[in-house]
């Protein structure tokens, strides 16, 4: 089938694979096979779509709506796969089928332009937060998820990295140091969305919202959190009163997940100064500004 790719997930792998993207050659013949296979109708190219996946609304040979969600190896789809099969459709999006190792989901059919983010701020992290607390549960016996430890010592070390630019050393040095102090001691251990957020939570016939597009990792809760906690961050930023906005944020949502303040606080410097370091090396900095300096907030 001829189509377009988002022009997001061209620039998102391009940032990843400057020199040229085998996966994005080869992606229209990828997408052509899916859909004979599985005798799929193509509707439509959702746009904007994510940074690691192309995403199709199809039907069924039944006329059953669904998700055809095609991602490369880097992407972990059969991580994917695992975490939604382990799930079972209970605060996340169901798993129609997979052939994880050629990167291919069916998913159920959501509502992708009705997110959790469309919602009033406070309604947002509320409905958000519940459905989170659906999804951390004991992972499966023998699972080979990454763990928060792996996940975050790979980031560690490219953050490490920056540490001789002046300007990011402090708060490169103050989230590494996190980092080590949290690790040294993890209340539980749970499988995690990994990258969870208000947009990653869309409106479902099932439930009222379903979380999609998990990265699973397993470790505590409060990193899986973190990610919440800066939600809207250009809003955050723009707000004369963001740091104390935040504060109260992180407050909270520690209280309404029963998880530790200090443990969330620590988890969402972490992965905020990750982030900032990161949009810095890639070329974002207008990204990397706002979040290195919410990270100065926390």
């Amino acid at each position: 089938m001829a189509f377009e790719p988002p022009r997001r997930l061209v620039k998102a792998l391009g940032e990843t694979a400057p020199d040229g993207d085998e996966w994005l050659a080869e992606l229209p013949g990828t997408v052509e096979r899916a859909v004979t296979q599985r005798e799929l109708t193509v509707e439509r190219v959702q746009v904007p779509g994510g940074r690691s996946s192309l995403v199709l609304l199809v039907r069924r040979k039944d006329g059953t709506p669904a998700v055809l969600k095609l991602a490369p190896r880097r992407a972990r789809p059969e991580s994917e796969a695992a975490a939604l099969a382990h799930w079972g459709g209970l605060g996340a999006v169901r798993l129609l089928e997979d052939d994880a190792a050629a990167g291919v989901l069916l998913l159920e059919r959501l509502h992708p332009e009705v997110s959790v983010r469309s919602l009033a701020e406070a309604k947002a992290l509320l409905e958000a937060a519940g459905t989170l607390r659906r999804l951390w549960v004991e992972p499966p016996s023998g699972h080979v998820f990454e763990t928060v430890a792996e996940r975050t010592g790979r980031q560690a070390a490219a953050m490490a990295a920056a540490a001789g630019d002046a300007d990011v050393a402090p708060l490169v040095a103050g989230a590494l140091a996190a980092r080590e102090e949290l690790l040294a001691a993890e209340p539980e251990r749970r499988l995690l969305h990994g990258t969870f957020r208000q947009s990653k939570v869309l409106a479902g016939e099932r439930l009222p919202w379903l979380a999609v597009g998990p990265d699973p990792v397993v470790g505590e809760c409060a990193f899986d959190l973190a990610r919440l906690v800066r939600d809207r961050v250009e809003d955050l930023v723009g707000s004369p009163s963001g740091a104390s906005i935040t504060r109260r944020r992180i407050k909270r949502l520690a209280e309404s997940l029963e998880v530790d303040q200090e443990r969330l606080r620590g988890w969402t410097l972490f992965r905020a100064v990750e982030s900032g370091v990161r949009a810095l090396r890639v070329g974002r900095p207008r990204d990397a500004e706002l979040l290195l300096e919410f990270a100065g907030w926390v």
